[in-house]
């Protein structure tokens, strides 16, 4: 085993078998049963958990551990779990049944349980089921049998998305498995945790460091990262209900054509007024008749006496007096 550690020269086989005892050796003691199900029909937040290779049935311990972190951090908010079913062996491939029976059931409940939150998690070789779940593509090289990617909407009713120790891509390759990669609308709401030095995940040699996630406060530490998204994010409105159809409407009656108005008949042309007789010229105007000239005074000798009325008449002469 120390030789396995230093040089890897192993197969695959070899480093899931010691894996998987390590596992079990390291959490015997916090072995607990496998919990059931919400009683709740739609709880305010479910846990969907695949265990570790090799662990019992149920959530296993890191599984366990962390939705009793979540407890104490969700104030009244209901939990429900589920335990994805899968053999969890070191038979790798049937890790495919997992990807089945998790993605079955999220499509599921974001069906049934619309208002649900839904955290996704595992650990280990769970921790690879629960990436795949979340791919939006089938990858490369995988068995025959793997589902389809969940819809995107599905992806509303995902609050979060928990893994501890999965496995990197030296050792996919090492077991010849596609490498796991989490669906682009599941990245920014995931957390993805390694213990250092655990050959798993990272480069490192300590197979113990494997079993190391809840020592290592990171399954409080995920816990924590899972409640502030669950506070974060309201839960998905249910689908409205789609209203009736209003009756098509009633097409107003067609309007009567209309009569057209008749031509007004033309109009009469007025009668010319006849031609302005000219007045009649002013008959010239007669001269006046001339004054007749004043009567010549005769020449009257000195004392001459004059009576006059209309006409003076000489009536004697004046006496000369001497």
């Amino acid at each position: 085993m120390i030789a396995v550690c230093q040089h890897y020269a192993v197969g695959a086989r070899q480093i899931a078998v010691f894996v998987g005892a390590a596992t079990v050796a390291g959490w015997a003691p916090l072995s607990a049963p496998a919990p059931s199900a919400s009683a709740q029909p739609c709880p305010d937040v479910e846990v969907v958990f695949a265990r570790g290779t090799t662990e019992d049935p149920g959530l296993g311990p890191t599984g366990q551990a962390f939705v009793d972190s979540l407890r104490t951090r969700v104030g009244t908010k209901s939990i429900g779990v589920y335990p994805v079913n899968y053999p969890a062996t070191t038979d790798f491939p049937t890790a495919i049944d997992g990807v089945r029976d998790a993605s079955a059931h999220v499509r599921s409940e974001a069906a049934t349980c619309p208002n649900t939150q839904m955290v996704l998690g595992g650990f280990s070789q769970g921790a690879a089921v629960m990436g795949f779940v979340t791919s939006d593509v089938v990858p490369d090289g995988a068995p025959d049998g793997v589902p389809n990617p969940m819809p995107p909407d599905v992806a509303n009713h995902v609050a979060t998305v928990a893994l501890f120790g999965k496995p990197n891509s030296r050792f996919m390759r090492v077991i010849n498995q596609p490498l796991v990669e989490v669906g682009p609308l599941y990245q920014a709401k995931t957390i993805d945790l390694c213990v250092p030095d655990d050959p798993i995940c990272s480069s490192g040699t300590d197979f113990n460091a494997h079993t190391e996630y809840a020592d290592m406060g990171m399954v409080d530490q995920a816990a924590t990262f899972t409640a502030s998204h669950l506070a974060a994010i309201p839960a998905p409105a249910a689908p409205p209900s789609p209203a009736p159809a209003a009756p098509p409407p009633t097409p107003a009656p067609a309007a009567p054509p209309q009569t057209p108005t008749p031509a007004a008949p033309p109009q009469t042309p007025a009668p010319a007024a006849p031609p302005q007789t000219p007045a009649p010229a002013a008959p010239p105007q007669s001269p006046a008749p001339a004054a007749p000239p004043p009567p010549q005074r005769a020449q009257l000798g000195p004392g001459t006496l004059l009576s006059c009325d209309v006409q003076c008449h000489v009536i004697a002469p004046m006496p000369v007096f001497g």
